[in-house]
């Protein structure tokens, strides 16, 4: 299990749980968001390129951070970061759709200065087709483990 940075490797994999889209989640982080038509109304979402109702891209990375945080890459870590790297929103997210994500560990420097380590993890969001709807790359903040 990881626990601190050095616990990580170059090529480490990590995996999600699944988390269901609703139409009402869509609707609802829309309503207080992203009040756009293509988030909050099917009739005129369809008349968008997007060809009906679709999650927010921004919905998208909350659930794909919802699953990264439930997925507990750093162990008892909380998730910090310092920005994101490569972030793309490939295929539109829709109302019954069944996401997951996968990590891969990128790259690894260690601090020379502080207690700590940056990771890359990129992260790709599939729906229940295995098709890829989002990545990112956070620069992860982990804690080093504490000298003995």
């Amino acid at each position: 299990m990881v626990e601190w940075f050095e616990d990580l490797a170059l090529g480490m994999t990590f995996k999600s749980g699944t988390l269901k889209v609703t139409e009402e989640d869509i609707k609802r982080f829309a309503a207080e968001f992203d009040p756009q038509p293509m988030h909050l109304d099917e009739a005129a979402a369809q008349k968008t390129l997007f060809k009906g109702l679709a999650a927010s891209g921004w919905h998208t990375a909350a659930m794909a951070m919802n699953l990264a945080v439930r997925t507990r890459p750093f162990g008892p870590h909380p998730l910090i970061g310092a920005g994101v790297d490569e972030l793309r929103w490939m295929m539109p997210v829709r109302p019954g759709d069944e996401l997951h994500i996968q990590g891969e560990v990128m790259k690894l420097t260690p601090s020379k200065t502080k207690p700590q380590g940056i990771a890359l993890v990129k992260w790709t969001a599939f729906n229940q087709n295995g098709d890829a709807v989002y990545t990112f790359t956070p620069i992860a903040i982990v804690p080093s483990r504490p000298a003995s």
